[in-house]
């Protein structure tokens, strides 16, 4: 049964180490598409 607490713990620290990345590479991009000028400047997202 230990087998499963392990299993479960290391699949959540990868999701959370990909919902992390996610989130990093999408301000990148609202960052860039404000600069460029697709997005407006006062944009905020949710």
């Amino acid at each position: 049964m230990e087998t499963f607490g392990i299993v479960g713990f290391s699949l959540g620290t990868v999701g959370f180490i990909f919902a992390m990345t996610a989130l990093n590479k999408i301000s990148k991009l609202e960052k860039q598409l404000k600069e460029t000028g697709v997005l407006d400047k006062e944009y905020k997202s949710d």
